[in-house]
């Protein structure tokens, strides 16, 4: 009898160990998978981390697009940050700039980066940015507040369907802690 619950434990911690295992592979895996499903599905848009040269497209004036700005902060992002123009009507294939303004809260100098994305993400390859703030870190001094433009086109074969594309940012903070104390 004692044999037997020793084979039975034996095998409980092989499945154990395999399905320990078997977790391990599928968390390692998720990170792919959730690339192929956002490229599937068009969710997550991503948009280019740097400027794209400003090149001439024919306006479409018989078509508008509501261009939403919408701003959020890190936990840990000490700023204040927003739009000065929530949305705006576009044609595509017109240039257009608008400006955010952050502010560093703190006493200390500060480098902040923000990170945009798009909505829906299938239409982040037709929004073109020339200039924006999110292609480098940002350095505030202390208590310093800035206007920054970004400067975009709606390309004109954006598909029919989108009336509506949605530019997020969210600022982090990304200065190094001070480990002087």
């Amino acid at each position: 009898m004692n044999e037997e619950i020793k084979k039975k434990n034996t095998r409980l911690v092989r499945k154990l160990l395999l399905i320990a295992v078997a977790m391990f592979g599928f968390g390692y895996a998720l990170v792919p998978i959730y690339d192929v499903l956002c490229d599937i599905t068009g969710l997550n848009g991503k948009v280019e981390s740097q400027a794209v040269k400003e090149i001439i497209y024919p306006i479409d004036k018989n078509r508008e697009i509501t261009v939403e700005f919408i701003t959020s902060l890190n936990e840990a992002a000490p700023m204040l940050f927003r739009a000065e123009t929530k949305k705006l009507k576009v044609h595509p294939g017109e240039y257009y700039t608008v400006n955010f303004y952050a502010e560093n809260k703190t006493n200390k100098v500060m480098k902040a980066q923000a990170i945009p994305s798009i909505s829906p993400g299938l239409a982040a390859e037709y929004f073109k940015k020339t200039e924006c703030f999110c292609f480098t870190e940002q350095t505030f001094n202390a208590r310093e507040g800035r206007t920054m433009p970004v400067r975009f086109v709606v390309n004109p074969d954006l598909p029919k369907q989108y009336k509506t594309i949605t530019l997020a940012y969210t600022f982090f903070d990304n200065t190094k802690p001070d480990n002087t104390k």
